[in-house]
């Protein structure tokens, strides 16, 4: 589903994976929500400066 939904999305967009994690596993084990809070921090960081 992940895939479809980013297919349909207009830009800006990025489809970064989690390598070893599941779902659940992003919502409290540290070394999967530690990667993808940073790679989303990075993310709204660009986007957000350029829409200034």
């Amino acid at each position: 589903m992940s895939v479809e939904a980013f297919q349909n999305t207009r830009t800006p967009k990025e489809l970064h994976w989690i390598d070893g994690a599941g779902h659940v596993d992003l919502y409290d084990k540290e070394q999967h929500v530690g990667p993808a809070v940073e790679k989303l921090t990075d993310f709204f960081r660009a986007q957000l400066a350029d829409a200034e």
